[in-house]
Order: C-alpha cells, then structure tokens, then sequence
C-alpha cells in the first residue's frame, strides 16, 4: 500500500502514482481531496484514506468511488449506519495500540467491529495500527504493540501495521499489507546518520548559481549580517529560498554542491535566495547547477542541520519549484 499523501511526500502525486502503478496493490492519502484524482487519472487501484471521512457527507463520495475508509471513531460508525448507499464500503477498523492519536483503545475495539460487520453498508473489514517508535533499533514499545494488535484482531481478519521503519526494521510486523511511505522516496525513516543503504533518493532539489563575486575581509552576507567574511572571498547567490521551501532556519555551513565539490550556506536564507562560500568550489560561473538535497548531501543531512526530518523538506516544496521526471541510470526508475 504506497502512501502518496501530501502529494506523494512533495514529489508529484500523479506522476508518482503512475509509475508505481504495476507495482503495488494499493494507495494510501489521507482525504478525498488527495484520491479523487487517482481515480480521475484513471487509477483502479484500491485507494485507502488514512483518517476516514471527516464528515457525514463524504460517505456517498467514498461509495461513488470505491474509496476504503479507515474508521477510528464512533461517530463514523453511526454515520454508516445511517447513511443510505448504492453498495457498501470497505473499512479499515483502526486500533491505537499505542501510539496516542487516531483509533479505537484495544479493549473498545471488539465492540466497534461487531457494529460494522453487522452494518449493511460496510463490506469488506479489514485492521490497522500505527507504530511509535518502529524507528528505534530495540523498542519493546512496537513489541508491546504488536502484541496488542495480535490479541484483538481474529484469526484470518486482513491487517495492516507496517509503516516504513517498521517494513525495513520489523519483519514481524509486516501482517497482509505494508504501508511504505518515506521510503518509497529513497529517503530513510532512521534518525542515525547512516540511513539504510538500499535506498536511494528519488528527488534532486537544484537551483542556478546567479550571482558570484568576491566581498571583502569583515563584510556581512544578508539580512543581519549573521555571516561575516573571515578574509576577502567568493560569494554566490542561489536562485531558491524559503518561498520555494528551502529552509529558512537552515544554519551556517549547511552543505549544497557545485561542480562536484561541496560548498557550505552562509547568511541567513531570504525568500528567493541563499548565499553561498564559494572557496571550495574551482571556477565557479553564473549558470552552475547547485544541488541542494539528492545523492548528495542527501535530505537527511540537511533536515539534521535544520532540527527537522526529511519528510518536511519534502512537503514544504511550493508550486513554483518546477518537478522534471526524467529516469535515472538504475533500473530505469524515475
């Protein structure tokens, strides 16, 4: 079950969702605003929305379309069994095991599931969880919830709890259905710096070197000067910045490349640009491409700068940053 909400974690929800189309057996998106276009653009899939429906009246639109709906609360079960439909929906009960937010408590949810499955306008039940802490090396918590998990659910009852860290990290875990969503863009769900090595970033964050001149001993780059020139030295400007996504928080000496060597951020991120030293970097020209986050330095890192995690550099890309698919060298994948 891929997840591609927030359109596809920043990287294009259609283009996304077609290129994994022959490879996975269902979507995942968090409202009907994210599924309704899978299934304008064709998409058969099974599309499962994460938090259910928010309303009493998008319970027609989930019929209409065949949309699964995950049921985390009572008054979702009320509403389906008042509503009036052409056929029933698929549900998945949610139990929160664990980990604080959306889903019935273990012992509550028996109770919630004999209500659906005897409600005409439900088909097909299925199950879910949700790890906390699937990303730590020991968790006796994802232990304990697995444990929780298995002790409410029936005996042949379809199941999903596997996010992306417990998919790599938790074979145990796995059930009938994963539910990889960081890790489908190649980006790792682990905190520590080594990542997990199969994976390989899908998105190349660049921008153009605009601007490159020589400042002096003492002078200060951008708003506040909060970097100043050690000696007289290259500085160049970066077409990109935090109305694009960048972040605006990202600290000097931040890592981008440039030519094939790494160069580091000086000054304080503006809405449209971002200064760069340039020492480090042979003949740098106006016109050179500078990568901000891909193979290298990888998302992680900069979000690790930043006190962030990769899946927000990832959302946080605004519309006027231009997506261009193109396939990469490795299996022919985009």
């Amino acid at each position: 079950m891929a997840v591609l909400k927030a359109n596809a974690y920043g990287h294009g929800l259609l283009p996304v969702a077609h290129e994994l189309a022959g490879r996975v057996d269902a979507y995942a998106v968090s409202c009907v605003e994210e599924a309704l276009p899978l299934r304008q653009a064709g998409l058969d899939h099974r599309i499962v929305l994460l938090e259910g429906f928010f309303q009493a009246n998008e319970i027609p639109v989930f019929a209409a379309h065949r949309f699964d709906a995950v049921i985390h609360q009572p008054w979702q079960i009320e509403a389906l069994e008042q509503a009036e439909l052409p056929g029933p929906i698929d549900c998945w009960l949610k139990v929160d095991t664990g980990m604080g937010r959306l889903g019935f408590t273990p012992e509550d949810a028996p109770a919630a599931a004999q209500r659906l499955r005897r409600c005409s306008q439900v088909g097909v039940l299925r199950w879910m969880t949700h790890f906390s802490d699937a990303d730590q090396v020991n968790s006796s918590q994802t232990e304990d919830q697995l444990a929780r998990f298995g002790a409410v659910i029936d005996t042949g009852d379809r199941a999903s709890a596997a996010n992306s860290a417990a998919t790599l990290r938790w074979p145990s875990t796995h059930q009938d259905w994963v539910r990889p969503g960081i890790m489908l863009y190649g980006s790792s769900p682990f905190a520590e710096p080594a990542g997990h090595a199969a994976l390989a970033p899908v998105m190349q964050l660049e921008a153009p070197l605009i601007s490159v001149k020589w400042l002096p001993a003492g002078h200060g780059v951008g708003y506040g000067g909060r970097f100043v020139c050690p000696e007289a030295m290259p500085v160049g400007v970066v077409a990109i910045g935090y109305g694009d996504g960048y972040p605006r928080h990202a600290p000097n000496g931040t890592p981008v490349r440039i030519n094939g060597s790494t160069a580091a951020l000086i000054g304080k991120v503006s809405m449209d640009m971002l200064c760069v030293d340039l020492r480090a970097v042979t003949q740098p020209r106006v016109g050179d491409r500078v990568i901000l986050w891909g193979d290298h330095p990888k998302a992680g890192a900069i979000a690790e700068r930043c006190g962030t995690i990769s899946y927000e550099l990832f959302c946080q890309l605004t519309p006027r940053v231009q997506r261009i698919y193109r396939r990469g060298p490795v299996n022919g994948e985009i």
